[in-house]
């Protein structure tokens, strides 16, 4: 019989597979089941805050970034995914936002400690060869200053129109953004949540396509791309 830190580790394997399918509500479950048997496993607690942020569910998400944090605070993913999560409820909740989020769990010392055993046990390894991270090269010319700048207010008044639920003038908002700056990946993933939201599949998986190009990590293009292709039966 497996022991529990073992079935920890092949649920959080599973949802990492199911997190670059795009299946976020799955990649969620298999955390909990993995964080039931391994408490406070990192890449089970950045999995799962990964699927909330791509479920839009930020407090959720931005909890886990923290609780990752208290564990090892040089994970720059956390790092970055807790401005994000910042930014975001800010915009959400204005400044209060603090006050509505769920408790961030206190990391037990002796959690810590073991990692940092295992850590000190790595140092002794000889160092592997660099990873890539998720960002790819595209044949997209670079864009000038100014455009990435005129496209930016473009895409935020796009994200206004979205707010007000009109998502058709925001697709103009957005096509008009990325002929000034064909590499923001952003902004094909908010194309694509309004292809989605008008029924417009195949360009939602079109967008989704192009941001991968762009960041082929891209959770919410992975999720996006997966609601499209279940819509379009593929």
């Amino acid at each position: 019989k497996k022991n529990p830190e073992d079935m920890g580790i092949l649920y959080s394997n599973r949802a990492a597979s199911y997190l670059k399918d795009g299946n976020c509500g799955e990649c969620v479950k298999d955390c909990n089941m993995s964080l039931e048997l391994f408490p406070f496993n990192v890449k089970s607690l950045l999995r799962r805050a990964a699927a909330y942020e791509a479920l839009e569910r930020y407090r959720q998400a931005y909890v886990d970034y923290k609780t990752a944090l208290q564990i090892d605070c040089n994970i720059a993913a956390a790092h970055d995914g807790t401005n994000r999560m910042t930014k975001a409820l800010t915009e959400a909740d204005g400044l209060s936002w603090r006050e509505k989020l769920p408790p961030i769990p206190t990391v037990p010392l002796s959690v810590r400690e073991k990692l940092v055993q295992k850590t000190t046990a790595n140092a002794a390894q000889p160092n592997p060869t660099p990873k890539q991270n998720g960002t790819r090269q595209t044949n997209k010319p670079t864009p000038s200053d100014k455009d990435i700048k005129k496209g930016q207010v473009l895409k935020e008044e796009g994200n206004a129109l979205v707010k007000k639920g009109e998502h058709k003038k925001a697709i103009d908002k957005y096509s008009q953004s990325l002929k000034l700056n064909p590499t923001e990946v952003t902004t094909f993933t908010n194309r694509a949540l309004c292809y989605l939201s008008v029924k417009q599949y195949r360009e939602a998986v079109r967008d989704c396509d192009e941001a991968l190009m762009i960041d082929s990590g891209n959770i919410k293009a992975l999720y996006r791309r997966a609601q499209a292709h279940k819509e379009l039966k593929v």
